[in-house]
């Protein structure tokens, strides 16, 4: 991934550039008085490694889930 980096009082006036920028693949590091302070990425719907409902089956809640716990009796 690219990265950019932009002093915080430019960043405010270029937000809409920046954030196409970020949107293509850019990182943007935000920085103050040159020290980084922030990072502008583009945010993905849906990792491309996750399949919703692929672990359908694979866990099922206990009865007892919400029991009380045996080391916690003395607080209840």
């Amino acid at each position: 991934m690219a990265k950019s980096e932009v002093e915080i009082d430019q960043a405010g006036v270029r937000l809409a550039n920046l954030i196409e920028e970020a949107k293509s693949g850019v990182e943007i590091v935000i920085t103050c008085e040159g020290q980084p302070v922030a990072r502008l990425l583009p945010v993905l719907a849906t990792p491309p490694d996750r399949v919703p409902g692929s672990a359908k089956g694979r866990f099922t809640v206990p009865d007892d889930f919400d029991a009380p716990l045996k080391d916690f009796q003395e607080y209840s």
